[in-house]
């Protein structure tokens, strides 16, 4: 395993870097087919993923596991049924300010590795690229943090944490006498601590390029930013608090967050592949926000776990009654963000990541829509706005052939 993986800053920046909003140009279609029995021979240095080529990317997102330490999330043997009847949605239209193109076209343009569209229950559009398939497990980036949130929400039904307005420091006491001493969890999940931190990448003075990332020393690093603001009323993006939300959470329960993924959700809900969950350091705990590895069907159960409200399929309550409604509130700091959710106005949520990771949830319409992808840069705005017009697309595409089926219409 690359020794860089542990000693330099920027590796641990470049897995955490799950929401940085940067560049806008669009991305290349650049990202090529790559038979997976060849991925090793085009593997490059974890500690430069936000740089790597194309091919690096292609077999580095899909096998993580092999390039850093990570922990297994165990799946069951009883999988989520997933039946399929799928329609033609290839040339469906998508629309934005600047740009015009079909789905067909949006999946070359922005390398997707795999997108899937699940409408009540089912299946209805399901495609692979770059050499992809169903048992491929592709990189998370940021969408781990959605999952982190979920999590929160079962460690408070199994009475771990009693309420999301406790105090950060209840659990983390090592942050006691500092700045978090007025933060709760919610604050947290909502981006809204009210600690200084700049996350400005293109500044080498930035505390994302200059904090250092092993558990303890994050810990020492934030206890002595200074606060800015009143907890609960600025949203600030800061990387470092939601692995401080992992961490929490890995207190509260007294286990890994790999493990209890798995005897909460993972099995019990059934997930159909093992995933891989990326650690801050070798034998230490997950990333709460980032870099969770599993296959595109599985990220799309994810979704459809959030959907039904965090019940499982014999009615069994993973999570508190509401608290997917909670946790996709329009926070005080932010509307457009929940605990650790993007909202995407109405009553649509999605998870993101950085390089195009994402799954979209329409509860008014019953969609999920799971997607991998390879983009050429780590967050443009273009090519997010032109994914969450992709989601519009085939959540309204998909509605309009539900109507048409039921008047008779095939």
């Amino acid at each position: 395993m690359p020794e860089q993986w542990f000693t330099m800053n920027k590796t641990i920046a470049a897995l955490a870097l799950s929401l940085l909003i940067g560049m806008s140009w669009p991305a290349l279609a650049d990202a090529p087919f790559i038979d997976p029995v060849d991925d090793a021979q085009y593997f490059g240095e974890p500690d430069k993923q936000l740089f790597w080529t194309p091919q690096q990317q292609v077999s580095g997102f899909r096998n993580m596991e092999k390039l850093s330490p990570a922990r297994k999330v165990a799946a069951g043997d009883n999988p989520y049924p997933l039946p399929e009847r799928y329609k033609d949605l290839g040339h469906v239209q998508i629309i934005t300010d600047n740009d015009r193109l079909s789905v067909d076209d949006y999946v070359v343009q922005q390398n997707v590795a795999g997108l899937v569209v699940v409408k009540d229950g089912t299946v209805v559009y399901e495609r692979y690229e770059l050499g992809n398939g169903p048992g491929t497990r592709w990189i998370s980036y940021s969408v781990a943090k959605s999952v982190t949130s979920l999590l929160v929400g079962a460690a408070i039904q199994d009475g771990y944490i009693t309420s999301v307005d406790e105090p950060v420091t209840d659990y983390l006491p090592r942050l006691k006498n500092s700045s978090y001493d007025e933060s709760t969890i919610r604050n947290l999940l909502q981006m809204s601590s009210g600690v200084e931190w700049d996350e400005d990448y293109a500044d080498p003075e930035s505390d994302i390029n200059t904090a250092p990332w092993d558990t303890l020393s994050v810990y020492e690093y934030l206890r002595n930013k200074p606060r800015t603001s009143e907890p609960g009323r600025v949203f600030n993006y800061n990387t470092a608090e939601t692995n401080l939300v992992g961490t929490l959470l890995r207190s509260a329960i007294g286990n890994n967050l790999s493990i209890y993924l798995s005897e909460k959700i993972w099995q019990p809900f059934g997930m159909e592949h093992d995933a891989y969950w990326v650690l801050s350091e070798p034998g230490g705990g997950e990333f709460g926000g980032s870099s969770l590895n599993a296959t595109l069907r599985d990220f799309a159960r994810i979704g459809l776990f959030a959907l039904h409200n965090g019940r499982l399929r014999d009615g069994t309550k993973v999570l508190p009654d509401g608290w997917m409604r909670e946790s996709v509130t329009p926070s005080t700091g932010y509307d457009g963000y929940g605990y650790l959710w993007w909202l995407s106005g109405g009553r649509a949520y999605r998870a993101s990541g950085i390089f195009g990771q994402g799954i979209y949830i329409d509860p008014a319409a019953n969609i999920v829509i799971a997607i991998h992808s390879a983009w050429a840069d780590a967050s443009a705005d273009s090519d997010r706005a032109l994914q969450v017009a992709l989601f519009d697309a085939l959540s309204e595409a998909v509605g309009e052939l539900t109507t048409s089926r039921r008047k008779g219409i095939r």
